[in-house]
């Protein structure tokens, strides 16, 4: 099978023909392995690659090739150095829960993949191991802070790469590189043991994958509460591959022409936005304008008091495990700005902080009692040029660096903070030939009608054409 014919299928296209016969899963990692050598040199998506990993037999990802983003979750055999010069390139000793579901899956362990520092940037581009290009062109950032992971499943080394999402970081990547991004409702996935709700439950892990089927079906496999895990999410009425599979009857959406935290958008994301309403008119939904518009300033204080808590968290337990200095040449100059900021807040100022996001989550979901889901571009502005999000600048305080990603990525970080599901599509490319997602976001734990719309557009779109062309 040559590499144009391998990146071509999905995963669950890989898996039927490993599933046949016609193909082993050890020739289908070689040819994934083989592509990585040749291919990531120009991207630099992918840290490091892993061999003789173990996975389940007769399942629906039996030895499909994956790769995990090198923060929270662990796999056994892997570094974890959340990209970082201070973290030591330590192998973990055990599975997180998640991965454990991931082989159960089936899916093969190829390797790992880059994260900005800590996870606190929307694109991908350490001192530690240098930018992840975006594969549609080069100089381009492929989003963050899941940018490895996006940049190597658009590039087709693998079919599915596992992200997480603590403010858009699976839905900026999907958008940057022209993939499907879904974050799940909060707990729908198992963080532990080693996390419970990261980012005071706004961080939640998942994958990017090319298809809507390849989502919905992984996420039947690992979805679902751990041991000890603090909360319980209702399980889905049917299956979320059914859910994807099935007619969608007529809903009620409510779209975004510009960005839920009340800020302009670039033409080219409008663009993108309103060829999807129309699209969702055709088939037969109802659009009306969505109501919900948070002050700027007072989500990005607040959000930002959230972040730069765990930042100055990162900070201390790596200094301490390490022994390495709190310095610009053990950690970037944003990240020690943000955790000095996260040491000097004080418990009431923390605790305000999340009476916030309590309010702003309550009030989100009594909107939705009157529409289904919320349509907005995903992005504020096209994939950005490296550089534009300098996570290494010592000017730069930590509200302004709070804010500068937020208006890059205006539409995402709301979902977060509520809890809800939403999903980036690649619906739109523009003149530059850089794709432009949409977001979809439905009420708690209703992945299954946001996986049906997604499916629906999938149709309607034939995003896999264009994808289809970083392949050839």
């Amino acid at each position: 099978m040559k590499f144009s014919e391998y990146s071509s299928y999905d995963g669950l296209g890989l898996a039927e023909l490993i599933a046949q016969g016609e193909i082993s899963a050890t020739e289908v990692a070689e040819i994934a392995y083989q592509a990585i050598e040749s291919r990531n040199p120009h991207l630099n998506a992918v840290l490091g690659t892993v061999r003789d990993q173990p996975f389940s037999e007769g399942k629906p990802f039996t030895g499909v090739p994956f790769l995990v983003k090198e923060l929270i979750l662990q796999a056994k055999g892997t570094f974890s150095r959340a990209g970082s010069r201070a973290t030591p390139a330590i192998e973990m000793p055990a599975d997180s829960n998640l991965m454990s579901r991931f082989r159960s899956a089936g899916l093969q362990l190829l390797g790992t993949t880059q994260t900005p520092e800590m996870g606190y940037n929307a694109t991908t581009e350490t001192v530690a191991f240098g930018p992840v290009n975006n594969p549609w062109k080069a100089g381009i950032s492929a989003g963050g802070s899941s940018g490895g992971s996006g940049a190597a499943v658009a590039s087709g080394l693998v079919p599915i790469a596992h992200a997480n999402d603590g403010g858009g970081s699976i839905r900026i990547p999907a958008s940057c590189n022209g993939l499907v991004g879904l974050k799940p409702s909060r707990d729908r996935t198992p963080t532990g043991p080693g996390s419970s709700d990261p980012l005071f439950s706004h961080g939640i892990e998942f994958v990017l994958t090319r298809s809507v089927r390849d989502s919905a079906a992984l996420l039947d496999c690992v979805a679902g509460p751990d041991v000890g895990a603090p909360h319980f999410i209702a399980a889905p009425e049917k299956s979320f591959a059914d859910a994807a599979a099935s007619p969608m009857t007529p809903v009620k959406v409510a779209f975004v022409e510009s960005s839920l935290l009340g800020l302009p958008i670039h033409e080219e994301c409008a663009i993108a936005a309103n060829n999807t309403a129309k699209l969702l008119e055709e088939m037969g939904h109802t659009l009306i304008p969505c109501p919900i518009v948070l002050d700027f300033e007072e989500f990005a204080e607040n959000i930002n008091i959230v972040w730069c808590a765990f930042a100055s968290q990162f900070v201390a337990e790596v200094s301490s495990a390490t022994g390495c200095k709190v310095d610009n040449d053990n950690f970037e100059a944003v990240t020690l700005t943000c955790a000095d900021f996260g040491a000097k807040t004080t418990a009431p100022q923390i605790l305000n902080a999340l009476d916030y996001v309590n309010r702003i989550s309550r009030e989100t979901a009594t909107a939705f009692e009157d529409f289904d889901v919320i349509l907005s571009s995903t992005m504020s502005a096209p994939p950005a040029v490296h550089g534009f999000l300098n996570q290494n600048d010592e000017l730069i305080s930590a509200i302004d660096w709070t804010r500068k990603t937020f208006q890059y990525a205006s539409n995402t970080p709301l979902f977060n903070s509520t809890g809800q599901p939403a999903i980036s599509l690649p619906t739109h490319w523009n003149d530059d030939g850089l794709p432009i997602g949409t977001q979809l976001a439905a009420g708690m734990g209703q992945e299954g009608l946001l996986l049906s719309l997604a499916s629906n557009l999938e149709s309607a779109c034939d995003w896999k054409s264009r994808q289809s062309s970083l392949w050839s």
